[in-house]
């Protein structure tokens, strides 16, 4: 359910990273001695920004593992009652 999920919402994670990366970059601004008053909120955008980057990172690791997975399924299935006797990738004689 989970990698269907994500397989068919890419833009999902692909906007929790940005967010995420977002956030943490305008959380590291707020930690410079000019915006001291901040620092509070500072350190929940890094939380909530760096969740959102991990988020974004699953999910795009999910959906290149399937993808992976998907190929690599086609490719065998491809060459079913072919000859085993040449290198992967060429045609068979």
């Amino acid at each position: 359910m989970f990698t269907s999920f994500v397989r068919n919402y890419p833009y999902i994670h692909l906007g929790l990273g940005l967010v995420g990366n977002m956030l943490f970059f305008v959380g590291s601004i707020l930690f410079l001695d000019r915006f001291s008053a901040w620092h509070h909120a500072a350190i929940l955008m890094f939380i909530v920004g760096s969740s959102g980057m991990l988020l974004g990172a699953i999910g795009k690791a999910v959906t290149e593992l399937e993808a992976a997975r998907r190929d690599r399924g086609s490719a065998y299935r491809g060459s079913a009652g072919a000859s085993y006797n040449h290198a992967p990738g060429e045609r068979s004689p």
